[in-house]
């Protein structure tokens, strides 16, 4: 699964071939940082993360309890390096090499009422505002596949043109299955990646960007009781811990959620938290779901796995609304896990008990790995779990973008650093004839 996790860039050897490499450290901006999803996985693949953005104060509280040292800028991102500021000295913000981040979806997604007026729909500007500002080498924007159908792709096409007019013409969109790339959940999404203009990158963007992603999928998917089997089916109340579980048969993903096991993306020493004394740490933390009334336990008790509410006799069920009740299946991985969890967590049932799934639950499931802590009310908690960009496929794009920026660092005349697809393979001897 996570082999093709290696690093891309190339150094010189007996072959000839010239070398290709970028700094050891280079630096990330993040934008909507929400919880931090998408910082745990971009901070893992190699970037360091020089300052992270986000509003929600409640998201803020948990952002800084698991990155205590990344500076964190508290508020709406439309004042974030404005003229009258000092952010960009503040920060250290200069020669940047990627910014990152997934601006609020609710606009796009299929969830919920969808106006083409959202306000929210029009945040990636705010977006492309600090892209033009810090002129990254590359930039990552996250979003809802639904983004990319609605008015006939309106708001695509005018998300690419808004980075083709301040110099990211060679910008692509992306789609990603989170499943894919080792996260037990079923979740679609659309990945916009840019380049900057003068630095001329030499491929295909859009082709090279799919022959890296094709090398780092897996081939099976992981699956819910792979994911979350090894955790207690007795749950605690919101804010108490309980003690860790031991396991003796633990998967491949188990291995690298869990505090005790090294992983292949993380090791023990990286499930570890500065601020937090050893005693407390090694607990099991936010082991805890919203309580379930006698009747919907029984409700749910009549539920197969995999099962939703049109399953249920009639007499049980009216069936007016088919969704409402739906047992995740162990042997499949999740259905997307979402936001409104925080309001009702009646479509994300536990594939065995018959309560709804807890935060830690739901995070695995996310694959924020168990050193991952949640702050603020459960309600809250459910919500910035739900919010985020799964660890595990930040980490995908983390590496995907370590690889575009060495392959901009090299020459047409280095050799690739990836295997290239054999129609890309020509495309780039064109070019390298033509040079």
């Amino acid at each position: 699964m996570y082999a093709a996790y290696e690093s891309h860039s190339a150094t010189s050897g007996s072959n000839g071939h010239c070398a290709m490499a970028i700094q050891a450290n280079p630096s990330a901006v993040s934008l909507f940082s929400g919880c931090g999803g998408f910082c745990e996985g971009i901070k893992k693949s190699g970037f360091g993360v020089k300052v992270a953005v986000e509003l929600d104060k409640y998201a803020c509280e948990t952002y800084r309890f698991n990155f205590p040292s990344v500076p964190l800028h508290q508020g709406d991102v439309s004042t974030f390096l404005l003229p009258n500021t000092d952010h960009q000295s503040a920060y250290g913000l200069h020669n940047i090499d990627l910014v990152f981040g997934g601006p609020p979806c609710q606009g796009f997604s299929q969830i919920g009422e969808r106006r083409l007026d959202d306000a929210r729909n029009s945040l990636y500007k705010e977006y492309s505002r600090i892209v033009c500002e810090l002129r990254p080498k590359l930039f990552l924007l996250e979003n809802v596949p639904n983004l990319a159908l609605m008015n006939k792709g309106y708001f695509r096409k005018c998300i690419i043109k808004e980075f083709v007019s301040i110099g990211y013409s060679n910008t692509t969109m992306l789609r990603v299955g989170a499943d894919e790339f080792g996260v037990p959940q079923s979740r679609q999404r659309v990945i916009f990646v840019g380049t900057r203009d003068e630095d001329g990158f030499p491929y295909d963007l859009d082709a090279f960007c799919s022959s890296v992603l094709s090398k780092m999928k897996q081939q099976n998917p992981v699956t819910v009781s792979e994911a979350i089997g090894d955790l207690p089916g007795e749950i605690v109340h919101s804010g108490e811990i309980m003690d860790y579980p031991n396991a003796v048969s633990l998967s491949r993903f188990m291995r690298e959620m869990r505090l005790d096991c090294d992983g292949e993306v993380y090791s023990m020493n990286d499930k570890e938290l500065p601020c937090i004394n050893q005693e407390t740490f090694y607990a099991l933390h936010n082991h805890h779901t919203k309580e379930i009334q006698a009747k919907r336990a029984h409700l749910i008790s009549l539920l197969e796995p995999g099962k939703k509410a049109n399953s249920l006799p009639k007499e049980v069920w009216n069936n007016k609304r088919p969704e409402k009740w739906r047992r995740l299946h162990p042997d499949w991985p999740a259905h997307t896990i979402l936001a409104q969890m925080h309001r009702d967590l009646s479509e994300w049932i536990h594939p065995s008990e018959n309560r709804w799934i807890t935060v830690r639950e739901a995070a695995r499931l996310q694959s924020f790995h168990d050193a991952f802590i949640f702050k603020g009310s459960e309600w809250q908690q459910l919500k910035q779990v739900g919010n985020a960009v799964p660890p595990l496929l930040a980490y995908t794009l983390g590496k995907l973008a370590m690889t575009v920026l060495a392959s901009n660092e090299s020459s047409l005349f280095c050799e690739p650093p990836i295997c290239l697809d054999h129609g890309h393979e020509v495309q780039l001897q064109l070019l390298q004839k033509a040079a």
